[in-house]
């Protein structure tokens, strides 16, 4: 059983400071503007994309930006194949989610982006939209890579500087 205490126990170096807080409002901002630019149809999914991706170090986000990337390309592919040739077909669509499963295994990518590949096919599927599948598909794709690039690009411009563990002594 898990204790009542546990639930409200953190690590403190994993709570959220000013500048993260600065930072991840003008990544998600800047992704909204970006996509608007270039005419995405749901720019929301820049920010989305910004705001799963955002973390304190480049090397946490890059990792995260990798595996997020793959899986909205997996995502969006296999999506686009079933709902072209299947519509939102429930037996087709639970097929599509075991194989964006299988080719997650043979892609090693972990269970966060499996269900990050699993999120953008259910997406693009069965969200009833009047443009072809293929171009749903390749929007999806562009958004989340539009925040993606954008929350690596806050991160690597702008490091938040990491705070001192409190069992740290001073020398």
């Amino acid at each position: 059983m898990i204790s009542f205490m546990k639930l409200w126990a953190w690590d403190e170096k994993n709570l959220p400071s000013m500048t993260h807080a600065i930072r991840t409002a003008v990544a998600a901002t800047a992704s909204v503007v970006i996509a608007r630019l270039v005419q995405m149809p749901e720019v929301y999914w820049a920010a989305i994309a910004t705001l799963v991706v955002m973390q304190s170090t480049l090397g946490a986000t890059l990792t995260l930006s990798i595996e997020r990337i793959l899986a909205s390309a997996v995502g969006a592919s296999v999506g686009a194949l079933e709902a072209n040739y299947f519509g939102s077909n429930l037996v087709a669509y639970a097929v599509a989610i075991f194989l964006v499963g299988l080719l997650s295994i043979a892609f090693r990518l972990e269970k966060t982006a499996y269900r990050y590949t699993s999120i953008t096919l259910t997406i693009i599927v069965l969200i009833p939209r009047s443009a072809p599948p293929w171009s749903v598909g390749l929007h999806r794709f562009i958004e989340v890579s539009v925040g993606i690039i954008v929350a690596l690009a806050v991160v690597a411009l702008w490091p938040e500087h990491q705070r001192p563990s409190p069992d740290s002594t001073a020398e």
